[in-house]
């Protein structure tokens, strides 16, 4: 796994044994901690060394200026980065005047095991300093899901075989130094001291720092607490400055003895309010998790941990790899949303800086479809996020001349903050995903509360946007002209079939939801004649086909475009943005992530079974996948269409995207949606599962490789267990009234008491598409275990 082979498979923890200096960045974004507000890099607890020091808070940015080569009106005028905040996990060791560095001395062992069961990081190392004094350290490390604010440590050090004297320094510290960029665009860009002081305060055990940020106006806060056991001999005193607080701990052990701190540390940030109310806010949330205490805040966790997995497990047998990567990739979807309450779920949720901390369409499309059968209160959230920053999105829109509201393609606060139109202001199918995810959960959960204060708006708004920015021709077809897709390689074109036809889907919504709510509708200005434009738009929306090829055009014309020269192209030249004009790009035929694909999977009804499979077998040879976005879309369509052993080596691909650090970013955090992306592939993919309004279905296909998958889906106010096995699948109701359903097109009824089983049908296999050459997805993975 990563580079090297200190990682084990296991089905239930991410276990490191030993420590790999090269690729501690790496492994400083998987073991992070995040609960949605608060995030910490698995960082070594002493500091250094370090990739990338990482503490950060949910929606805490600074401002910077986007430069331009040449002005031009609409372009967004601030860019937006996430900022490491305060670091509390920090605690600084000496022995015997020696610093416990991994760099030097003995490391005689060293193991970090992430706990997926307990959301827990555990770390246990044995070390011999320069002049030979040998220690052991043990460390447990937590970001709690039921007190957002609070993340928390304990940290033992044990004299192993001689007595040793021992000076401790836990703190707090603001403005750490940072590593360059490395000139890759998706990396952060790196503000240096952006944080000011305003406050700090040391006194006895308690330590707490307020800053605010220069350009952005935000106010933060950290406070810490610590409880110390130890021998007779160990003593404490505390001091800080503007950047630091520091509580030291000095102490003597006999072989055997241990010095335990166990230390509680809390966030806080506001943009409006004052230095007294948010002092008082993370003192009053460190007291209630002292009053918790460590062994309570554990409790806490694992009581939290449980009942997720109880709804959201997927069980894989016959690939062991997979089993622990798609528990690896639940597990920090749930640290990305749990609690973000009401702010954005990054790319990289808190797990790293990069793409500069910002939000995309992919969490409509990718994370919020997961959580929504898995922990829905997280989507709601999310979505009341967005709504939040309507007036933003009006704002915007009516500065580039349109009705409604443009979401903007990359931010943190609400507002665009892209510098490249092309994939950003022209990208307006964001708009129409925002409005899908929130039908999705409102289908899902009948939560009308929500329909009524939430999402009616947004739909309404989003509708408007399109009305105002496409176009009836001559013939009254209408037409969605200069707009980019999914696919970044194919900019500002006519009529992309993916955003047509999900805003076809958006418009119909739009007006069944103004139906549903017309008071509400009426609030917002909508009346008959507006909603009846809204479905005569959507009747008489483009889809782009090519009737002599007999395949959709990815957007009209594309498939008049000359193909990418794949022959001419060498490994070392992908991603191709990286190395080709974006101009040689866009007038190709050459796709960087699946685009007219997976409008299949989310408008699926809009095309038939013949069309799909020509459409994938079309797009196939096509597609680079310079997108961690690609491959799980991929697995899921070349599975409905009956490629079963493509679509499980691209969920191979998308589950091991980070923890084989398949594009080279990891050490930037994690790729969320991409790990949301394992579910989809093994939910949606092999399982089969559709969902449009009120109906539910399933078609299971396993491939060779697995013998088994199970899952469960909360949906309609039921629980239900999905198994699979090659014999055929068992529907299971754990929770709720009777559930009606469709396998495989017949339509089956579960009670609790009354599980279905049905065989799975024969299928077609065809062979498959090739990929461009030397873009196949790596089958290296078979060489680990036989076909089932």
């Amino acid at each position: 796994m990563i580079t090297h082979s200190n990682y084990t498979v296991e089905p239930w923890v991410l276990r490191e044994s030993g420590i790999n200096l090269d690729v501690l960045p790496q492994s400083e974004s998987v073991f992070a901690l995040s609960n949605g507000h608060v995030g910490w890099r698995g960082n070594l607890d002493e500091g250094e060394p370090h990739g990338l020091p990482g503490s950060y808070l949910n929606g805490v940015h600074e401002l910077h200026p986007l430069p331009y080569a040449e002005a031009g009106y609409g372009y967004p005028e601030s860019g937006q980065t996430v900022i490491n905040v305060t670091n509390g996990k920090v605690f600084r060791l000496l022995v015997d005047d020696e610093p416990f560095d991994l760099r030097y001395g003995d490391v005689r062992s060293h193991e970090r095991v992430l706990d997926l069961k307990t959301g827990l990081l555990h770390r246990t190392c044995e070390w011999v300093s320069p002049a030979g004094c040998a220690i052991r350290v043990r460390s447990t490390r937590l970001v709690s899901f039921s007190q957002r604010s609070i993340a928390a440590v304990r940290y033992e050090v044990e004299a192993v075989d001689a007595d040793v004297r021992l000076v401790v320094q836990s703190e707090l510290i603001a403005n750490e130094q940072l590593p360059g960029s490395d000139g890759d665009p998706r990396a952060a860009v790196a503000l240096e001291s952006p944080l000011v002081s305003e406050e700090h305060y040391a006194h006895e055990g308690r330590l707490r720092l307020v800053h605010t940020t220069a350009r952005s106006g935000l106010r933060v806060a950290a406070a810490a607490d610590h409880g110390i056991t130890g021998p007779d001999s160990t003593r404490t005193s505390s001091e800080s400055g503007k950047d630091v607080g520091r509580v030291t701990i000095t102490t003597h052990l006999q072989p055997g003895e241990v010095l335990r701190v166990d230390k509680a540390v809390a966030y806080g940030w506001s943009s409006t309010r004052s230095l007294p109310g948010v002092r008082d806010q993370v003192d009053a949330a460190l007291a209630q998790a002292v009053s918790t205490g460590w062994d309570g805040l554990v409790r806490e966790q694992r009581s939290y941990m449980d009942d997720f997995w109880s709804r959201a497990d997927v069980e894989v047998e016959g690939d062991e790899e997979i089993q622990q990567a798609v528990r690896f990739a639940l597990f920090h979807v749930l640290q990305a949303g749990a609690r973000a309450e009401q702010r954005a779920v990054p790319a990289k949720g808190l797990t790293g800086s990069g793409y500069d901390g910002h939000s995309f369409w992919d969490t409509e499309m990718f994370v919020l479809p997961l959580l929504t059968y898995t922990a829905p209160h997280a989507v709601e959230e999310a979505l009341r996020w967005r709504h939040s920053t309507l007036p933003a999105a009006q704002d915007r829109a009516e500065q580039l001349g349109l009705e409604g509201a443009a979401f903007p393609w990359r931010t943190i606060e609400g507002s665009e903050c892209s510098a490249y139109w092309p994939a950003g202001t022209a990208a307006f199918h964001v708009n129409a995903d925002i409005a899908s995810a929130a039908v999705r959960y409102v289908s899902a959960t009948g939560d009308e509360r929500f329909e009524r204060e939430i999402a009616v708006e947004l739909l309404v708004e989003t509708a408007r946007l399109w009305r105002s920015l496409g176009h009836h021709d001559h013939h009254g077809v209408f037409h969605i002209d200069g707009v980019t897709g999914p696919d970044e390689y194919s900019a500002a074109m006519d009529d992309n079939t993916y955003t047509n036809l999900m805003a076809r889907a958006n418009l119909h919504d739009a007006a069944d939801a103004a139906e549903r709510h017309p008071r509400r509708a009426a609030e917002l200005g909508v009346d008959d004649e507006e909603s009846a434009a809204w479905r005569d738009a959507a009747d008489a929306m483009n889809m782009p086909y090519n009737s002599e090829l007999g395949v959709h055009e990815q957007h009209a014309g594309f498939t008049g475009h000359q193909v990418w020269d794949f022959a001419g192209t060498r490994p070392d030249q992908y991603p191709l943005l990286l190395h080709f004009p974006y101009f040689d790009l866009y007038r190709k035929q050459v796709v960087k992530q699946a685009d007219l694909v997976l409008a299949m999977y989310t408008c699926g009804e809009q095309f038939d079974a013949d069309q799909k499979a020509r459409n994938f077998a079309y797009y196939e040879p096509l597609t680079v996948r310079d997108s961690s976005l690609s491959a799980c879309v991929q697995s899921v369509m070349a599975a409905e269409v009956g490629h079963l052993r493509l679509a499980y080596d691209y969920l191979v691909e998308a589950a091991l995207m980070d923890l084989e650090d398949k594009e080279n970013n990891t050490r930037d955090g994690v790729h969320i949606a991409s790990l949301a992306g394992t579910w989809m592939a093994l939910v949606a993919g092999f399982g089969g599962m559709r969902h449009r309004g009120d109906k539910l279905e399933f078609t299971p296909k396993l491939p060779e490789r697995l013998r088994r998958l199970a899952f469960k889906v909360h949906i309609f106010g039921r629980r239900l267990a999905v198994e699979i096995k090659a014999t055929g699948a068992t529907y299971t109701l754990l929770e709720g009234e009777p559930l009606t359903l469709k396998h495989c097109g017949e339509e089956i009824t579960v009670t609790v008491s009354a599980p279905v089983e049905r065989k799975l049908p024969s299928w077609t296999v065809h062979p498959a598409p090739l990929q461009p050459p030397g873009r196949a997805p790596s089958r290296d993975h078979e060489h680990d275990h036989e076909p089932a």
